[in-house]
């Protein structure tokens, strides 16, 4: 994004996807983070006049500071503060667990 720029929702839920900390985007418990469009809907993505929000669900075993990190970066810089609102974190996949259970007996 550049700054002084109207952000764009779909550019941003493009960038922010495409993260491998990020396993899809996450609208909330009420499905409130979004931006309504002319004939469309950008779920995850809310951009007000003095904020913008993004809601995702994280890829483990990343942290929420590494997810926050990686978001802010990726949309670059902007006028408003940037929310990063983790709604849940994608379970680990079965190879993960097995490393887990291996450091650990």
């Amino acid at each position: 994004m550049t700054a002084g720029v109207e952000p764009d929702a779909a550019a941003i839920a493009t960038l922010v996807t495409a993260l491998p900390q990020i396993t899809g985007l996450h609208s909330g418990h009420f499905g409130e983070i979004a931006t309504l469009l002319p004939s469309r809907r950008v779920p995850g993505v809310r951009i007000r006049p003095t904020e913008i929000t993004v809601g995702v669900t994280g890829r483990y075993p990343a942290t929420a500071a590494e997810i926050g990190t990686a978001v802010r970066a990726a949309i670059g810089p902007v006028d408003r503060p940037v929310h990063v609102h983790i709604g849940d974190i994608a379970a680990p996949t079965a190879t993960v667990v097995a490393a887990i259970i291996e450091e650990h007996p």
